[in-house]
């Protein structure tokens, strides 16, 4: 009872069906040598990834507990203990790698924003999601759960939701269903515009997303008088990455003239 409540504590739900588990692990491009899994746990995911063919593969595991667990049955493993939110990410493989996992609810937002911030190190991530955080991310414009990883990811990445997991199926079982979805990197290396203001835009749009954005965009401070109405006059939910990107474009510091 202390382990599971400790897992609990964590966010951690323990996937126990095995076809599931497969079917997650051959959702990687086989291509792709380097892959490094987050939060194995018990090793569902671990099992089969240790024996890929080709794959020269690292897990990092935040819990004690786990990583005994994982060193006595798994000795072949590289593994990592410690905080994949704070694990240097730069000389972690000599060259690009895949993440995948049965990702911890309360921390898979923050493992795709990390994601984001090195796009150019991960050009692909398998993982389980909460449902409703997997329609999010790979929700299109105008779509009522389109938020800031839609537009950040979609930006640099193909998203896909793969399939449906029932909760029946993890110890314990989480309150909710889960999800796998994909992302595949794609051909933009970088956006016609000043990326940090780009996301500075895109979280103001959808902190206040039932405003329009003539009214959501003035916590920037920034001048909107270049900003053609027809898209002041629309909500953050309802534009593509394109129109973002020339709305950052748009924007002007104060008092500077165009």
């Amino acid at each position: 009872m202390q382990t599971v409540r400790a897992k609990k504590a964590l966010g951690q739900h323990f996937l126990t069906d095995e076809s599931i588990a497969l079917r997650i692990v051959e959702s990687l491009d086989n291509e792709i040598r380097n892959v490094l899994e987050v939060g194995p746990g018990m090793g569902v995911l671990t099992k089969h990834l240790v024996t890929r063919s080709n794959t020269n593969f690292r897990a990092i595991e935040i819990d004690l507990e786990s990583a005994d667990f994982l060193h006595q049955n798994y000795p072949q493993l590289h593994l990592i203990e410690g905080d994949f939110l704070r694990l240097p990410l730069d000389n972690l493989f000599d060259s690009p790698f895949a993440v995948i996992g049965n990702f911890p609810y309360n921390i898979s937002s923050q493992i795709l924003f990390r994601v984001y911030e090195h796009r150019n190190l991960v050009p692909e991530v398998v993982g389980m999601f909460q449902k409703e955080v997997a329609e999010r991310i790979t929700a299109k414009p105008g779509s009522k759960v389109y938020g800031i990883l839609s537009v950040l990811l979609s930006a640099f990445y193909e998203t896909e939701y793969l399939f449906t997991v029932s909760e029946h199926v993890f110890n314990p079982p989480p309150k909710v269903k889960s999800a796998v979805i994909r992302l595949r990197r794609n051909s933009t290396s970088q956006l016609d515009c000043d990326e940090t203001l780009f996301v500075k835009t895109v979280k103001a749009g959808f902190n206040q997303r039932r405003k329009t954005l003539r009214n959501a965009l003035k916590p920037l401070s920034m001048d909107i008088d270049s900003v053609p109405a027809s898209l002041l006059s629309c909500r953050a939910e309802q534009l593509s990455v394109d129109e973002f990107v020339k709305l950052t474009n748009c924007l002007l510091p104060l008092n500077q003239p165009a």
